[in-house]
């Protein structure tokens, strides 16, 4: 699948929002994402992706929180809006995605190349 910068946001918008539990970061571990994601994040050291994969979280973990919520990958932004990755605190969005939506994220996240964030 080849995706350009307008398919992508297409993508982001059809994954529903909800309100995190505040303080909670139970979904912030080692993720995966695709160049194009990883374009709009900031370049993180070899030095703070070894820390945080120490910790088993992610490197842009804050002590507030994702420091880059704004641009949080796809799998973070799908994390509890499906059965499939369901929030072990029982947060959701009110409607969960759609059937459609999330096969074109699926498809794009087993089609693209993955790194680790």
């Amino acid at each position: 699948m080849i995706i350009n910068d307008q398919e992508l946001r297409l993508l982001r918008r059809a994954i529903p929002g909800f309100a995190c539990e505040p303080g909670c970061h139970d979904c912030c571990g080692p993720v995966t994402a695709s160049s194009e994601e990883m374009a709009r994040l900031p370049v993180k050291s070899a030095a703070e992706h070894a820390a945080a994969l120490a910790e088993w979280c992610c490197p842009h973990l804050g002590e507030q929180g994702c420091q880059v919520y704004a641009e949080r990958p796809l799998i973070c932004r799908l994390f509890g809006t499906t059965p499939r990755l369901v929030c072990p605190r029982g947060k959701r969005p009110e409607i969960m995605i759609e059937a459609r939506a999330e096969r074109r994220v699926w498809q794009y996240l087993a089609e693209t190349r993955q790194v680790l964030v």
